[in-house]
């Protein structure tokens, strides 16, 4: 099947039945999830995976007792950076030069850019920023989950703090952004499972434009530019 064929299959399953994943389609999801592009190729984020049921259970009392917490077969927690900092950033650039067998010094006058664009905009932006590109680990693994017939629901619905706590991710430079639980769908309890999928028609959610089509826009440039990165 295609991509497509494979998006279309998926949906935001209501109730899953318990079953477990075998191993080798969940570090398939994994995998798809740790290869995603992010911005810079830093990867300010991880995945924690959670089959325990009993701290499943503890999971699924402040996410709003979505059943699905406690159904699945395993739940990935994505934990993103708190923040940008000189050591994070170079430890980064550092393993990457190693693997391609280049001088750290490679990266410097990137890593001082990065920074110096960084730095200014606050540690709330750069939490905001981190917490943004685990969501395109996360779109990989849905996708990855799609193509395995691993049903898999977004849950945005929790408390953070509450969770970083019971996590022990305080303290730790990361925050929690969002969960994923994986596992198979409970067709006879499922009230979403044959409903019509639906999207914003194409017309409405594509737009094409020409630069006759923008508005003016004559602001000075900064002379602060990130440059070219080939390591996503």
């Amino acid at each position: 099947m295609s991509l497509l064929d494979n998006l279309n299959w998926r949906y935001a399953t209501k109730k899953m039945n318990g079953t477990k994943v075998p191993q080798e389609k969940l570090d398939y999801i994994l995998e798809a999830a740790r290869m995603s592009p992010s911005s810079s190729g830093l990867q300010p984020y991880k995945i924690i995976v959670i089959s325990d049921k009993a701290l499943l259970e503890k999971i699924k009392g402040i996410s709003w007792n979505q059943s699905q917490i406690t159904d699945c077969s395993h739940l990935l927690v994505f934990v993103a950076w708190d923040k940008y900092t000189n050591k994070r950033v170079s430890d980064v650039f550092n393993y990457t030069m190693d693997e391609r067998g280049l001088p750290h010094s490679t990266m410097d006058d990137y890593k001082a850019n990065i920074l110096s664009l960084y730095e200014p905009l606050g540690e709330e932006w750069q939490a905001h920023h981190a917490s943004k590109q685990s969501y395109i680990s996360f779109a990989m693994a849905i996708a990855a989950a799609a193509e395995q017939k691993v049903d898999a629901t977004p849950v945005e619905g929790f408390v953070p703090e509450k969770l970083d706590k019971l996590l022990k991710l305080e303290g730790s430079g990361y925050k929690s952004t969002l969960l994923l639980p994986l596992g198979y769908r409970e067709e006879s309890e499922d009230w979403l499972v044959n409903m019509k999928k639906v999207r914003t028609p194409k017309e409405d959610f594509i737009t094409e434009m020409t630069i006759e089509d923008a508005a003016d826009f004559d602001e000075a440039p900064s002379g602060k530019t990130i440059g070219s990165l080939p390591n996503k």
